[in-house]
Parts: structure tokens; sequence; C-alpha cells
């Protein structure tokens, strides 16, 4: 057995994302991000495929997705409270890394795995930057399953997708604890 990490447990047990809206500066700088989406990328790999990648986005490119949010949601026909909420982490980040899917061809590992390797990355990216002592959110919302968006906003091609955005900054208040799932009703024990 490898050896007990009690301190990595205790930071399992006691994580928690921090609201998007209330990191602020300064962020990682990109030696800062190395270590990070280096562990992120140590997820789980069925095939050792890596279908996933790393955009990481900041300065001025917030902007240009906050407008491009704003157009494709008149486009959609989306509500004014739907734009906004999908603008709303565009308008107010600094820095954040899109995890990208990319599908690759495979006759022995699904695409469905594929898209659990990803979600995974998001995880672990998450982890990592919580870990590291930045705040830290993973969110998604109706521009990251635009196909449009992907394709004008990060130049997406053909099987990619967004997984999702993982923002990081300097936490400026600590989100309250919040209620968590009761084992006794999310879990079966199976022996026979």
């Amino acid at each position: 057995m490898p050896d007990a990490n009690p301190a990595a447990l205790d930071f399992l047990l006691t994580r928690r994302s921090r609201p998007a809206k209330t990191l602020a500066p300064p962020v990682p700088s990109r030696d800062d991000l190395i270590p990070l989406l280096t562990a992120a990328a140590r997820s789980p790999d069925h095939g050792k495929l890596e279908p996933w990648r790393f955009i990481v986005i900041k300065g001025a490119a917030f902007g240009r997705l906050a407008r491009l949010v704003q157009e494709r949601g008149e486009a959609l026909g989306k509500s004014p409270e739907d734009i906004e909420k999908g603008r709303a982490q565009f308008d107010q980040g600094h820095l954040a890394v899109a995890v990208i899917e990319v599908q690759k061809p495979s006759d022995k590992i699904p695409a469905i795995e594929q898209s659990y390797s990803s979600g995974a990355v998001c995880l672990a990216l998450l982890n990592a930057a919580l870990a590291a002592g930045w705040g830290a959110n993973w969110l998604s919302g109706w521009p990251s399953h635009d196909r449009t968006f992907g394709e004008d906003g990060l130049g997406l091609t053909d099987g990619e997708r967004i997984a999702g955005f993982i923002h990081i900054g300097t936490e400026r208040s600590a989100p309250p604890e919040r209620p968590r799932p009761d084992l006794a009703q999310i879990v079966d024990w199976v022996d026979r």
C-alpha cells in the first residue's frame, strides 16, 4: 500500500469551491499555473488518449468572450436574465482555464470514458488550485454548451467541446459551508 497522506485526505474532506464572483487579483502567474496544470493532467485517462487540453484565459479575452456571450444569447433568443448570467463569469473574471474535451478516435475507449476523463481533469485542476492556496470555482453555463461560442470564442474544432471553466484567483471572502450529501441516503453496500 502507498503511504497514508492524512493532510491530503483532510484537504479533500474540507475542500470548498470559492464563488467565481468573489475571486480577485492577484491571479496565478504562468509559473504558478504550470504545477496546477501538471497535477490536472495526471487525471485518470483510460488508454492514455489525453482527451483534453487547456486554454488559459486572461486580460482582454474576458471582455471579448463577454461580448460574444451577449451576441450569442441574443441570436439564440435567450432572456436578458440568461444572457446576464452567461456573461457574468466573463464580465467578472480575471483568470480562467477552459478545459477542452478532445474526443479521440478509439476502438477500445468509448467516448463517454473520454468525457469522464475531461470531468476528472476539471476537478483535479480545481482541487490543485485550492490546495495551492488560491480561490477557485468550476463553472459552465449555457455558453459552454453553445457550439458557435466555442468555435468563435475559443477556436474549438470538430470533436472538441468545453468541459468547464476553472476560475482561479485570490479569495476576497470565505463562503459559508453548505449542506453536504447524507451518505446514508446515497451509499449501498454490496457484499454478496
